[in-house]
């Protein structure tokens, strides 16, 4: 019997904001940043490492809401979790008290999905397996357990949920041997941030065609004749058949990013990603509706399962930006991927940032492996920044994701970079 026996945080930032690294409309200077947690056991040698992205001022916040959530896991028995993982999230987030500064939003789920996700980094650690292939290589009743369906079963029931996944057994050994030897493709983002120059943005468009990417991603909105040339010059430089993606960071209103997306209809944008507010189903809706055959992408900013279920069954976007951490980690990603399956949307998760490639690559291969069972029309975002940090950095091959094989979730850093990144006021 193994035992959770210490929760420990740690405040790290990191100086991003120096080289615009991540600018966009609504973030113009972000200081990429993690609310680390270290789960410490009563075995030698294991812990459960965790994080959640913000991007500078009010990561105290997240570590402060972390330790907050200290009695509901230190002493929970790791075969206990494994065994009943839907019921031990259901305690994670039903706290009587903390639940009143949420419930299942804000800084106390951000919190949730940084310890949820070590729960997991120990969980796969304790296997001897990466998460992507503990989870996938789950029964379907197994997998149906790891999700709380409280409040999602007018969209998606534990039946349901069982059905889509036994669908997905067949072909389960061929679909891990044709990740193992291809990986899961990716889009880059790290040519297209608001900061850059029109050299610069040429440079790197280059060198991202150069290294294999066929979708590239722009940010855009802040000022419009600015999208229309930097978009003039991502379409010269990539070309005419490669996807181009753009993403305003919420920066419109409905109208405005009507508009703004028919304006810039010329460089043929795939999707358009986040055009307003986060929590305006209506509005993403009334967009969609607009704009086609332009796509409606959103997620990163969704702050549970419950909206997600909204986005989805309301018919509100077109692509599904799950993000690892913004939601209750693992269980509840794991949720919106089952709704997806069922209603037919593509996941595209949300990545770049601290950690967050290395995160999303396992949710992406469980998806394919033991939920929709295909990776046809998904991709996952990356951005190659941070990545020296991780002791099991995501590996990208001809832009593609391969799958990780040390056990965990591939977010443990390295002792150093926590040490030199902790923020000390």
């Amino acid at each position: 019997m193994t035992r959770i026996t210490d929760l420990r945080v740690f405040d790290l930032r990191f100086p991003t904001s120096q080289s615009l690294d991540g600018s966009d409309a609504m973030n113009p200077d972000p200081d990429y940043s993690a609310a680390y947690v270290i789960l410490d056991t009563d075995a030698p040698d294991l812990a459960g490492h965790g994080l959640t992205f913000t991007i500078g001022r009010g990561n105290d916040i997240c570590c402060m809401a972390i330790e907050a959530m200290r009695h509901l896991v230190v002493g929970a028995d790791l075969a206990e979790v494994l065994a009943h993982p839907g019921k031990f999230w259901r305690h994670l987030t039903s706290d009587s008290q903390l639940r009143w500064i949420g419930p299942e939003k804000g800084a106390i789920h951000l919190a949730t999905g940084a310890v949820v996700n070590a729960v997991w980094d120990l969980l796969a650690k304790q296997a001897g397996k990466p998460v992507w292939r503990l989870v996938a290589e789950m029964s379907p009743e197994e997998i149906a357990d790891i999700v709380d369906y409280r409040y999602l079963t007018d969209v998606l029931t534990r039946d349901e949920a069982i059905e889509i996944l036994k669908r997905a057994e067949a072909g389960k050994t061929e679909r891990i041997a044709t990740l193992e030897k291809e990986g899961y493709a990716c889009y880059t983002t790290s040519a297209g941030w608001l900061g850059y120059g029109d050299e610069k943005l040429r440079r790197l468009c280059q060198e991202a065609i150069d290294a294999g990417f066929d979708h590239i991603k722009m940010k855009v909105g802040r000022d419009l004749e600015d999208d229309i040339r930097r978009l003039r010059i991502a379409r010269e430089v990539i070309g005419p058949d490669r996807y181009l993606m753009i993403d305003a960071n919420q920066v419109w209103d409905v109208g405005q990013a009507i508009d703004w997306v028919k304006a810039l209809s010329f460089a043929k944008p795939f999707f358009i990603e986040e055009p307003t507010s986060p929590d305006d189903v209506a509005g993403h809706r009334k967009i969609r509706q607009a704009i086609a055959p332009v796509k409606v992408a959103t997620g990163e900013m969704c702050q549970n399962r419950i909206m997600f279920k909204q986005f989805i069954a309301e018919g509100a976007i077109d692509i599904v930006q799950i993000d690892s951490c913004r939601m209750g980690g693992l269980n509840e990603v794991l949720a919106v991927l089952l709704i997806a399956a069922k209603f037919g949307r593509p996941v595209w998760p949300h990545a770049g940032g601290v950690g967050l490639c290395e995160y999303v690559q396992h949710l992406s291969m469980i998806d394919y492996i033991a939920v929709s069972g295909t990776k046809d029309g998904r991709v996952i975002e990356y951005v190659d920044h941070l990545h020296e940090h991780f002791l099991d950095p995501c590996r990208i091959e001809n832009a593609a994701y391969m799958p990780p094989s040390l056990p965990g979730f591939s977010i443990e850093m390295k002792p150093a970079s926590i040490s030199n990144y902790t923020f000390r006021g």
